[in-house]
Order: C-alpha cells, then structure tokens, then sequence
C-alpha cells in the first residue's frame, strides 16, 4: 500500500512504527523509508529501538532489502513473545518470573522465552509432581533447567493432596449419605491438584517477588481445557495467543535453530517435544483422550474464532466430523467465563481472547451448534 501510494504520488513515504510491549500489545518496530519509485531506501530493525535517518535528496534510489521479507513466521513469533516479556516486566517493575515446569512443551517453551527476555539467573523453575506425574515428567522438567542454566525446585503436592482430599471427601460425607466412602468425582480430584499447585507457586511468587507466567496456550484455553486459580494463576499468560500446534513446531524451530534463538545448543529436552501431551491429572492420562487431535482442534478454533465461521460452514468446508465441530464450538461458548479471569495474555494473531473478542459471559442467544 506504501509503495503504491509513493510511487502515484511521486513522493518519499516514511512509515513510523512503535515498538514495544505493552500490556498484551506488541508493536514491531521495522520503520521503512519509501522512494518515490516506490522502493525502499532506508529500513529500520525490528523488535528493538532504532534511529534511522536519510537525506533523501542524497540518496540514491534503490531498494535496501525488506527485513519483514527475509524473516519467518518462527522468527517473527518468537521475538514477539520474547519482546513482550521482557517489557511486561521492565514495565510492570518484576525482574524475575517462577514458572511451573511440569515436563511438558507449553511450560518448556514458556521458560525459553522467559530466559532469553531475561535472563536465566532472573527465571526460577518449580517441578510439582503428584501422585500421577510421570517419573520422565520431572526429569524432562530438570533437563530443561539445566539446558537453560536456569535454578529449578522440586516441591511434591503429595502429602498436601492427601489431606485436603481427606478433608473433602468428609464434607461431602456430610452433605450427602449417599456418598459415603467413596472417593472425590473425577473433575474436582484432577482440579484439587491443579489449584494445589497454583497455591504453592502464587506462594512463592508472594515470598520472592517474582511474577508468575502461566503456560496454558490457545488451544486449552479456548475450550476450558485449564483450572480457574490453578494452572491459570499468574501475572502474564505468554503463550495464550498460540495455539497448541503452533507451540510444537516454534519449539522445534527453537532447537534446530539455537543459536539464531540465542542458545549454544538446543534448550528443550528432545522426549520433552516427542512425547504424547498429558495433563498428568489421572491414570494414564492424555489430552487426547478429553479432545480431538490438536492439528483438528486449531483448525476449529482457528475458523470459529479468528474467522468468525459458523459451525455449520466450518463442517461444509472443512469436512470434520459434524459432532466433533458442535461439541468444540460450545465449548468455546461456555467457557468464556474461565477465559474471562485468565491473566493478560500476549496478542500474536488476528484475533486473541480478551480485548479481541468481546463477547458477553451470561447470554440468552448461542452460535448455530
């Protein structure tokens, strides 16, 4: 569009653009200097502050290359998150953030991102297992610290899951005869472990000033697959805006290209990328077993959320499963109140949740399902 403009115009164009974070906003920077023949005469850096200056009378004409033209999609993405972690804290006042390492790819890639924003001496990692977290969960969970030169903590929620459970289980005694001596329902069983490991790390965030960065990404935000003041707890929610598959292959962009990411060797543990994804909350359990294949799930969300589709059209085109779609796309309707209490998230598509889609919590109407 510049360079349509200059060129009809005959006129030199210079294109300003903030750069920066701010809040769940990122801005890019890439200024560029537009000739009346429309090509490029000067271009500023991305993601960081430049002053870029021309005399144009002086110049020559003749493009200096697009930086926006030589860079990818991995690239671009992760300086985005990278930069707007890093100005959520300089701006906010934290200088090191506590992220729960459970072993998984959202917290590994999480924790990438924290160190290259700020360091590996001002990011603290805490592995929390339970009674169903794999052994290969906490040492995937200290191979990445160690990767990244980053301190990591082991504290079990065992024994505190034991006594509220016990706790529990005699309330509901109480208020109902029918149940007595069985055990807690599935759901509130898996969500007493989330919400205990969101205590312990909200109390060590309180004890030593660090910010907390929650791991959730799009896809498990977008259906509810997360724990109101469990997972969910923190300041800053870096990978909300990126969905799960998207989160695979940044992680795999990031280890075959470490040093370009700012790492000497590859950061994430390889079982970490490989294995199947699991919230570790029951027996045996795996995200697959709750919902469809992520590469379906982000192509539902991508066109019920981002392009506004309805069900319906996205069964006609893009040949689902019909109670699959339906069942997905009320889920992103039901669970906006979880969506609603989530901590700010970075924006990094067209469409984020939050301040991109405004849509009321308690409503009479619902999409066609």
């Amino acid at each position: 569009i510049l360079r349509q403009h200059a060129t009809r115009r005959r006129l030199t164009i210079a294109s300003v653009n903030q750069v920066g974070g701010h809040a769940d906003l990122i801005f890019d920077g890439h200024s560029c200097i537009i000739g009346p023949d429309g090509s490029i005469m000067a271009a500023a850096k991305g993601w960081t502050e430049q002053l870029l200056v021309l005399d144009s009378d002086a110049t020559r004409m003749g493009d200096v290359p697009d930086p926006l033209a030589r860079a990818d999609n991995h690239t671009l993405l992760y300086e985005a998150l990278v930069l707007g972690v890093r100005d959520y804290c300089r701006k906010t006042g934290f200088r090191r953030v506590v992220i729960g390492l459970s072993g998984g790819i959202d917290s590994a890639l999480t924790a990438v991102i924290a160190v290259r924003a700020l360091g590996p001496k001002n990011v603290l990692g805490i592995t929390m297992p339970g009674r169903y977290s794999t052994g290969h969960s906490v040492t995937d969970a200290q191979d990445l610290a160690r990767l990244l030169g980053i301190t990591c903590v082991e504290a079990s929620i065992g024994p505190a899951h034991q006594g509220i459970g016990g706790t529990i289980n005699q309330v509901f005694d109480t208020i109902d005869q029918r149940r007595l001596g069985e055990s807690l329902p599935d759901v509130a069983e898996e969500n007493l472990q989330s919400r205990l490991r969101g205590t312990l790390i909200m109390a060590i965030s309180n004890r030593t000033g660090a910010l907390v960065l929650t791991t959730g990404n799009k896809s498990e935000l977008a259906v509810g697959y997360c724990t109101l003041y469990g997972d969910m707890n923190g300041g800053l929610a870096v990978l909300s805006d990126v969905p799960k598959t998207r989160v695979y292959s940044l992680s795999r962009w990031i280890n075959a290209n470490a040093e370009r990411a700012g790492f000497d060797a590859p950061p994430i543990p390889e079982n970490t990328i490989t294995k199947p994804p699991s919230a570790e909350l029951a027996p045996d359990q795996k995200d697959t077993d709750s919902l469809p294949e992520y590469a379906v799930l982000d192509e539902i969300v991508d066109r019920f959320v981002e392009r506004r589709q309805s069900p319906g059209r996205i069964i006609d085109e893009a040949g689902f499963d019909a109670d699959t779609v339906r069942r997905i796309c009320r889920l992103i309707d039901r669970n906006e109140y979880k969506r609603r209490q989530m901590a700010t998230g970075l924006k990094v598509t067209h469409v984020a949740f939050g301040s991109g889609r405004r849509v009321p919590i308690a409503r009479g109407w619902h999409e066609d399902h």
